[in-house]
């Protein structure tokens, strides 16, 4: 039979998906670039006039949250909906979250956060599912394939922030949203004209052991629904008739402690529940090292849409060619180097062969390249001191390190965790990893939740020596890890 190689020699279903993606990413980069800036904004200038303290921890809690609702988006998706579904569904959902945010009501607004979580979690899990299966068992283009699908979501994530960044900050910030649910709608429309080439992936969900096993799934789905529906209509009542107004510092406390409790419980089940043999408790043990490490990184990483984004707004001289850009543009960046570094690094380690370091190494490495971005902001900081404004290029270096830790760790961990995990869990060792993403956006809000109380010197540097000290930690285990994973290959 022969293969489709409708799409620069990849089947025609790769397109689809690609475009989806890239449509799904430019809403969520292009919101995210505008969350904190909307809600620390003066309400004279059209915002919420919240304190940095408060919006950072709601923006933790929100990209947190995105991350986590990975595991039950994955989970409904093979038990009921199937991945097709789920990703229609999701985009929707994520559409609706959108187009609340641009209408112009706190209560709107913070009914809306929640909705592009729910949608995201269906979706982001469920497209990549996807994109795996339009290919056959063993085609070696698949590792190719998604590469293609990864440059679509870094197009979406570098041309976002540049629209719907300036039509927020210099027009009206609820049209900024707004266009970012256009672009969600967008991705819908693509998925839902392009299904017919994405063949049978992704349409029916895993079938039961058992037909009894079929109705406990059914049964565990409508009661959740039932469950959520009821809990979300109540907060809603509450709040909107002034009984329980909104208390951003409490829910996202209790948020933190929820995510905590079921991160100890799921380590703890893995490790001492489940019929485990010596070899897969290595394996887990490994996997714990690299969640630690992951949930770090992402710690640091996310200060790009918190207090490096006030800092580009409140301290960065942002006037080019007689041009005054708005703060949110910066955002691009990250997204900008991947697709300029991606392939460099890709070769590197193609290159170096056996000589490359191991993946804890590079986890490691990945650490003392966010040190590296705490150094050149507390620099950054220090010359712009009281109120002062400082060349943008001390960003423009900060998330060019960010990216080369990025490299080393986000598509290195993706396949070490496919590497590691039990076959027999391979699918809940995955969720892991994103938990481990959803962890470090937490801390991420947490840490830079005292940025308006603590000065953005002795933020950074702080946070840089927590890095410094985690990935020396890390280097020095490096290699009992790596002979661990040696012993169980």
């Amino acid at each position: 039979m022969n293969q489709d190689t409708r799409f620069f020699g990849h089947p025609a279903g790769l397109s689809t998906l690609f475009f989806t993606e890239l449509w799904e990413r430019f809403g969520y980069y292009g919101m995210r670039a505008l969350l904190v800036l909307f809600m620390t904004a003066a309400a004279s200038a059209g915002g919420m006039g919240m304190s940095t303290t408060t919006a950072f921890a709601i923006y933790g809690l929100y990209t947190a949250s995105v991350y986590g609702f990975s595991l039950p988006g994955g989970w409904l998706a093979d038990r009921i909906l199937g991945q097709r579904r789920a990703v229609m569904y999701g985009g929707l959902i994520i559409s609706a979250g959108y187009f609340m945010l641009a209408v112009p009501n706190e209560s709107v607004f913070f009914l809306g956060l929640p909705l592009i979580v729910l949608g995201t979690g269906l979706l982001k899990p469920n497209i990549s599912t996807i994109v795996g299966q339009i290919y056959r068992p063993g085609d070696p283009r698949t590792d190719a394939g998604f590469s293609i699908f990864y440059m679509g979501i870094n197009i979406g994530a570098t041309v976002s922030p540049l629209i719907c960044g300036y039509v927020g900050e210099r027009i009206n910030w609820h049209y900024g949203f707004g266009l970012a649910g256009v672009g969600m709608l967008c991705g819908v429309l693509t998925f839902w004209m392009g299904r017919h080439r994405l063949g049978e992936a992704g349409i029916h969900p895993v079938a039961p052991p058992t037909p009894e096993i079929g109705q406990q799934w059914r049964r565990q789905f409508q009661y959740s629904v039932a469950g959520l529906v009821v809990a979300a209509a109540v907060l809603a009542f509450l709040h909107l008739s002034g009984t329980m107004p909104l208390d951003a510092e409490r829910l996202v406390n209790a948020a933190g402690v929820l995510l905590a409790i079921i991160t100890l419980g799921l380590f703890g089940w893995m490790f001492f529940g489940g019929d485990w043999t010596p070899a897969e408790r290595k394996r887990l043990m490994v996997i714990i090292v690299l969640f630690c490490g992951s949930s770090l990184y992402w710690a640091a990483f996310e200060q790009a849409g918190s207090s490096f984004n006030v800092f580009a707004k409140q301290n960065t001289e942002r006037v080019l060619f007689g041009f005054d850009f708005p703060a949110s543009w910066f955002q691009s960046l990250n997204a900008g180097f991947i697709i300029c570094f991606a392939a460099a690094f890709a070769w590197l380690w193609l290159k170096m062969g056996d000589r490359q370091p191991s993946s804890v190494m590079k986890f490691a490495l990945s650490l003392f390249f966010a040190t590296g971005t705490f150094v050149v902001m507390m620099l950054a900081a220090q010359r712009a001191g009281a109120g002062g404004r400082v060349s943008p290029m001390w960003l423009v270096v900060t998330y060019l390190l960010q990216t080369l830790g990025e490299l080393l760790l986000s598509p290195v961990g993706l396949g070490a965790m496919t590497r590691l995990a039990p076959k027999r869990v391979a699918g809940l060792m995955m969720g892991v990893w994103f938990l481990s993403i959803s962890m470090g956006n937490y801390l991420a809000g947490k840490t830079a939740s005292i940025y308006g109380s603590l000065p953005p010197f002795d933020l950074f540097r702080t946070l840089g020596i927590i890095m410094l000290v985690a990935a020396v930690i890390l280097a020095f285990i490096a290699r009992p890890v790596s002979k661990l994973i040696d012993d169980v290959k």
